[in-house]
């Protein structure tokens, strides 16, 4: 691999929600060819279905794919890696690459399972990639380079932002922006109930909170301040603002967030040895 394209081929072992998502971004943005995709599912799965409006139809051959490219991105469960790591170890070489998005999985397990100085890049992407607004943490093994990270950060830059990181926090980053999405839904949902409750229709409402969400985190993008000033910027004195914010805290909304940030974090840590096999 001389430089940072796909020069022979893209497999995409597992391509089930987030494969698929990563599949679309890909051929939208011009990265890969539908002709130089290969991807699988497995043979029982109820997602062999065509991808991108019929352009790739998925196999169940990951040797056979993996043969086929020069990049392996592995979308699978963490339970299955190792069985398909072994499927496919024969394929594999030191001018290939491994991009694997399996959530808890270290890149010494697959270096150790695959051998032969494979490269190996771990990878964290979340949901709203299917929107062009993920984030992405990546982070290189003992045998990625600094050219398989641009390699990796150009391909999951078509879904979002990405960042390179320490790999000792790809757990935390699973807690929060991987997991994050679903505790956000509960409190844009809880927001709009709430206008609901004060004679609000659904429809507007959920409209209502959903933009309001988006705003605040694109100020705290753009902007770069703390959360905490920007919070002050909105709260006038004897306002409403600080009244719905003094139910907040009794509520204890803030320390529950933390601690479901750190119970995901944790549990992202359990994840590869819940079987013993791995």
């Amino acid at each position: 691999m001389t430089d940072t394209s796909i020069q022979q081929g893209l497999a995409v072992l597992g391509a089930g929600k987030m494969g698929g998502i990563l599949i679309e971004a890909f051929l939208k943005d011009g990265l890969v060819t539908a002709s130089h995709i290969f991807a699988t599912v497995q043979q029982t799965s109820s997602e062999r279905r065509a991808i991108s409006s019929g352009k790739i139809t998925p196999g169940t051959d990951n040797r056979a794919a993996a043969k086929k490219s020069d990049v392996i991105l592995v979308c699978l469960k963490p339970l299955t890696v190792g069985h398909v790591l072994d499927e496919i170890r024969s394929e594999l070489n030191d001018q290939k690459l491994v991009i694997s998005i399996a959530a808890s999985v270290p890149t010494e397990y697959y270096e150790r399972r695959l051998g032969g100085n494979v490269p190996v890049i771990r990878a964290m992407p979340n949901t709203p990639s299917m929107v062009g607004e993920g984030i992405t943490a990546i982070c290189k093994g003992k045998y990625a380079t600094a050219k398989h990270l641009e390699i990796a950060r150009k391909l999951f830059d078509a879904v979002g932002k990405t960042v390179v990181v320490d790999e000792k926090h790809m757990d935390a980053i699973t807690g929060l922006s991987g997991s994050g999405p679903a505790f956000l839904y509960i409190i844009l949902e809880a927001l709009a109930e709430g206008g609901v409750k004060m004679g609000l229709s659904r429809e507007l409402a959920t409209l209502l909170a959903a933009q309001t969400m988006l705003g605040a985190a694109k100020v705290v993008l753009e902007t770069g301040h703390h959360p905490a000033l920007l919070k002050d910027t909105v709260t006038t004195p004897a306002g409403c603002t600080i009244d719905g914010i003094l139910e907040l805290e009794e509520g204890k909304l803030r320390v529950t967030l933390i601690k479901a940030v750190v119970k995901a974090s944790q549990r992202a840590k359990e994840l590869m040895f819940t079987d013993k096999e791995n």
